[in-house]
């Protein structure tokens, strides 16, 4: 086994600006999504961080969820 591979994988740690450009929304609209809970994220030293592998699971979600309600 190479030893490259054994490392854990990085995530990427992004600020609300760095969110809100990655989800293509204004960071008005990514604090009112962590006001009303939907969105995963954390602070870290007073501000407001999120974990790309997280926030992508919860876009995927969304999707689905907006998918299913198309459905029915």
């Amino acid at each position: 086994m190479n030893k490259k591979d054994s490392k854990p994988k990085r995530t990427q740690i992004m600020t609300i600006k760095e969110a809100a450009n990655y989800l293509g929304i204004h960071a008005i609209t990514v604090y009112r999504l962590i006001k009303n809970t939907d969105i995963p994220t954390f602070k870290l030293g007073g501000q407001w961080r999120f974990k790309k592998d997280i926030l992508d699971g919860w876009l995927l979600t969304q999707m689905r969820r907006k998918r299913s309600l198309i459905r029915s």
